[in-house]
């Protein structure tokens, strides 16, 4: 074996263990969704100033999660593993590999973390360990706890906005300019082509894209069921950022309100991540808008499509 390979030997690749104990003023069910929605998982994930322009998560059993972190300097930190438990709201267990930029690994790991419920609150223990596979990855293992604990620090602050309890946040990344994809948001002619869910069409019946102006449409499920929908923009800022108040439902059903907010952000050359941050009045009217008419998947759905007729 070449002695100065930077490949650490397996009898001597240095490992660390850690175990940290936080208290969340959160349901329990809040708390475990934040840990597998990825537009959640974005905002608190990796040490303070960091961010993740890209977030993905199939929270199932053998389902894959990959996190690019990137540090204020610009340097991406990706990572990513594989699920192996998921016991809702209770316990997640997970892989968590780094990679270097070209898709190496560098630390092995794995992370339990464990949900209690506490009078209203949330305990949540997380125990993790990594195992450095090359000689400088041993230096990433000394800030592994400094890591977390500012992670979960992050986590508390996402509770602390007040707003958690009553928000769906839904992201995307469209291979496609953000001026295009920008154009087919606020284009009557090309929001028919891609809005709602799959199998749904969509009628416009006015789109005034400035601020006070209406946007009016009906949805029609594949089932023959009309979802009429009237928005109100509060804020356009082309091509970064849209406000509009929303007003709507299952016809003939009491209607469900909330505020939204689409931003577009460029991640790389030609390329566009696109989030949706939805606040309801109250924590029962997101329940029901989840529950009744599937709106996270929906969403999601609607930025596939979204997603694809940008690319054509």
């Amino acid at each position: 074996m070449d002695k100065q390979s930077s490949t650490a030997t397996a009898s001597a690749r240095p490992e660390r263990e850690i175990t940290i104990t936080r208290i969340y003023d959160a349901p329990r069910e809040l708390v475990f969704s934040a840990w597998i929605e990825p537009a959640r998982l974005a905002r608190w994930w990796g040490p303070k100033v960091f961010t993740n322009p890209v977030c993905e998560a199939d929270a199932r059993v053998g389902g894959a999660w990959r996190i690019v972190m990137r540090g204020p300097d610009g340097t991406d930190y990706p990572c990513g593993g594989v699920y192996r438990e998921i016991v809702p709201p209770q316990r997640l267990v997970f892989t968590n590999i780094a990679t270097d930029k070209d898709g190496k690994p560098i630390i092995d790991g794995l992370t339990t973390v464990t949900f209690v419920e506490e009078n209203g609150k949330t305990k949540l223990t997380l125990q993790t360990r990594g195992t450095a596979l090359v000689d400088y990855a041993a230096e990433y293992l000394k800030g592994m706890e400094a890591g977390w604990t500012q992670s979960l620090e992050k986590l508390t602050d996402l509770f602390a906005s007040g707003t958690a309890d009553r928000e769906i946040i839904i992201t995307r990344v469209v291979d496609a300019p953000r001026e295009l994809v920008w154009e087919a948001m606020t284009d009557p002619k090309q929001v028919i082509h891609w809005w709602g869910p799959r199998g749904f069409t969509t009628t416009v019946e006015q789109m005034d894209v400035r601020p006070g102006g209406t946007w009016k449409q009906i949805m029609h499920g594949p089932d023959g069921t009309d979802y009429p929908n009237e928005h109100i923009f509060k804020e356009v800022a082309k091509p970064n950022r849209l406000v509009y108040s929303h007003s709507g439902g299952r016809k003939g059903a009491p209607k469900v309100s909330s505020e939204a907010t689409w931003t577009f952000e460029t991640v790389a050359p030609g390329k566009t991540k696109v989030t949706i941050h939805m606040v309801f009045p109250t924590a029962a009217d997101r329940e029901t808008v989840v529950k009744e008419y599937g709106a996270i998947e929906g969403g999601k759905q609607t930025l596939e499509r979204l997603a694809e007729y940008v690319t054509k």
